[in-house]
């Protein structure tokens, strides 16, 4: 079976104060390619722990994570930035867009990053945001744009060079009700195209919109469940 993401018996712990605290307990899970997981949890319950690790920004203490067919544990710093860059499309709560760039400058400057030349940066960056509805948003900064538009700005950024794994962190925290449903929206269509978005929250209703949801608390996953398919 072709598994993106394989997570296996991972521990994450801290020490605080001569205390050792145990964020993560022998966490272990599989991904497909093209599926859709919604992570849930709490404050406090590991979900942002292992958000990290999943996105390659922490690394385990003990077990092994294993994405698209990579060991993360048995490469450099270097490579593991490689891999978080190349790899991993992050959409994060606060947006966490350049405020003096426009919409298709905050996507262009991702592709830089990345290695891909102007022109080719240019036309990615134009598909991308034609794809998430800001066709006619693509010169304005962000200052000028709602938070859901803000928001497509920065999914726009995450698919533009179509990483394997689309990892989103409460997408729709800082958002109002109409703004976090057409979010859903394009992250359910980005999913029917075949990415596999992996979003982490700690709100039932979106986290519902998975084909599959994991539940953790206090370190541990306690439950894991596909969802039911509607009959039309």
């Amino acid at each position: 079976m072709d598994f993106l993401i394989e997570v296996k018996n991972i521990v994450k712990e801290y020490v605080i104060e001569d205390t050792k605290i145990k964020a993560l307990d022998d966490v272990s899970f599989n991904i497909k390619r093209g599926e859709f997981v919604s992570i849930i949890g709490s404050s406090g319950s590991g979900k942002s722990t292992l958000m990290n690790i999943l996105g390659c920004l922490d690394t385990q203490t003990y077990g092994d994570y294993i994405l698209d067919g990579i060991d993360i544990k048995k490469i450099t710093d270097k490579q593991l930035s490689v891999i978080r860059n190349k790899k991993i499309g992050f959409i994060f709560q606060n947006f966490n867009l350049i405020p003096d760039l426009t919409a298709i400058e905050n996507v262009e400057l991702q592709l830089m990053y990345r290695g891909v030349n102007k022109n080719k940066r240019r036309e990615l960056a134009l598909y991308s945001l034609e794809q998430v509805g800001l066709k006619e948003r693509l010169y304005h900064k962000p200052k000028q744009m709602s938070g859901g538009q803000q928001q497509r700005v920065a999914i726009a950024r995450a698919i533009a060079s179509c990483p394997p794994l689309i990892l989103a962190d409460e997408p729709t925290g800082n958002l109002d009700s109409k703004s976090t449903m057409e979010i859903i929206d394009i992250l359910k269509k980005l999913n029917e195209k075949g990415n596999t978005v992996v979003l982490i929250t700690h709100d039932d209703k979106v986290a519902n919109i998975a084909d599959r949801t994991i539940k953790i608390f206090d370190g541990k996953i306690i439950s894991d469940k596909r969802a039911e398919k509607k009959s039309r």
